[in-house]
């Protein structure tokens, strides 16, 4: 049985089957915007933000009012270094919909900035935290820049919040947060 501790081998395999499939499509259909969307998704779930981005660049002027775009957009932007523009392009697809991603721009933002800014990861983390309560990501996080600030009784807290965190969730959701309540165990 499946529990979560190891990454699923398939899923790069599928991800490439499936870029394969819209490239191919793309050469035919050159003004598919929504193949082109879903290109530039995969390349960042590929870690290939270069290409990402300029399949992105291609489609903004269509969907300029897109959250999903700006957050892709922001992503891109971070992984390459350029933290104002990347914060910039998070911000502003939270302003469209503050639910984008399930928060997920806020811990991009916590995780890139974790070393350029410490308080301001920490803000961002805890932004993360108020809007998805059920992520024990944000809290082993939390803890680890706790940690690196010194505050070591903050940081045993969000730990032990990460742990207990777990505890409360559906059996469905433990998957995934599995392995940030392990390492949040070894830091209480």
């Amino acid at each position: 049985r499946f529990i979560g501790l190891i990454p699923n081998l398939a899923a790069p395999l599928k991800r490439n089957r499936r870029l394969r499939e819209l490239r191919q499509h793309l050469r035919t259909h050159l003004h598919d915007t929504t193949s082109k969307f879903e290109v530039a998704r995969l390349l960042v779930a590929k870690r290939n933000y270069s290409e990402a981005e300029k399949y992105l660049r291609e489609i903004q002027p269509i969907m300029q009012d897109s959250a999903d775009l700006l957050y892709e957009l922001g992503i891109c932007r971070l992984e390459s270094g350029d933290l104002v523009e990347g914060e910039r392009l998070m911000l502003e697809s939270l302003k469209i919909n503050p639910r984008v991603a399930y928060g997920d721009p806020y811990l991009r933002l916590g995780d890139a900035f974790e070393q350029a800014d410490a308080e301001k990861a920490i803000h961002y983390l805890e932004c993360f935290r108020d809007l998805n309560t059920s992520s024990c990501e944000a809290y082993y996080r939390l803890g680890q820049i706790y940690t690196k600030l010194g505050r070591a009784a903050d940081a045993k807290s969000a730990h032990r919040e990460a742990v207990d965190v777990y505890k409360l969730l559906p059996k469905y959701k433990r998957k995934t947060e599995r392995k940030w309540a392990l390492l949040a165990s070894f830091h209480r």
